[in-house]
């Protein structure tokens, strides 16, 4: 049996695709993309997309790992963790109809989770206006004013955010 290196490129039939970061007498150490890191034993069943040879310690988990970052924070919406204000951790927001029907409740942290994916979804399309080939100028404008005016009409959940710098700017603050 031929041992990979350490930044061979695999893929488990359970974790999905995934680097080797360490590699011992009877384990890889393998960081995953969508399962994170885990041990698997030398023998166990994977495809080898990529095999590394050569010195084992060429490559540090640190750099592994900080390359893994990067990948993910290019290829994914999400881009930074944004901290929900102190005041609200812990609280619930309730929702409470004027009939009827009974109140419905969510963890403050929940709603706030769904609001900055909203805000991170509006910067991955901005960024895809702007890179557009398809679009010329007065059309990028376009659509870049209509974001900024959903930015504006959600500058009421500004209150939720610990720093401001996370919050939504409307047009006037552009």
């Amino acid at each position: 049996m031929k041992i990979l290196g350490i930044g061979s490129r695999i893929d488990h039939p359970d974790y999905g695709k995934g680097v080797v970061t360490n590699v011992t007498s009877k384990h890889y150490w393998v960081t995953f993309l969508e399962k994170g890191l885990e041990t698997i034993d030398l023998d166990c069943d994977f495809e080898t997309i990529e095999a590394v040879e050569g010195e084992v310690d060429t490559v540090s988990f640190f750099e592994v790992e900080r390359s893994l970052v990067k990948i993910l924070e290019k290829w994914s919406d999400t881009h930074e963790k944004v901290a929900l204000a102190d005041k609200w951790k812990g609280g619930k927001l309730i929702l409470e109809p004027n009939g009827a029907t009974s109140n419905k409740e969510m963890p403050i942290d929940t709603f706030f989770h769904k609001i900055v994916m909203v805000r991170d979804r509006l910067r991955v399309m901005e960024q895809k206006i702007n890179s557009s080939k398809n679009l010329d100028d007065q059309e990028k404008i376009d659509l870049q004013q209509y974001i900024t005016r959903v930015y504006g009409s959600l500058t009421s959940f500004n209150v939720l955010f610990k720093s401001k710098s996370d919050g939504f700017v409307g047009e006037k603050g552009k």
